[in-house]
């Protein structure tokens, strides 16, 4: 399962790291990420409220499941 989870915050590191530890889980992507968050997924360059980059993006790569993390 390829998992794009959407924000770079604390909140978004704890979803990573949990979904990281899942063998269902083939590849994680987080935009825009962090430092922290690069060591368990691959930070994406695409900020939280350019939407319609995001789903274009989750459309190519052909992610299975979006979490996303800020209000």
């Amino acid at each position: 399962m390829k998992i794009l989870v959407i924000g770079g915050g604390g909140r978004e590191h704890a979803l990573v790291w949990k979904l990281n530890q899942s063998a269902h889980v083939e590849k994680i992507f987080c935009a825009p990420g962090n430092p922290g968050i690069s060591e368990m997924a691959e930070c994406v360059p695409i900020a939280v409220n350019q939407v319609d980059q995001l789903a274009e993006y989750a459309e190519s790569q052909k992610i299975d499941l979006t979490v996303v993390g800020p209000e």
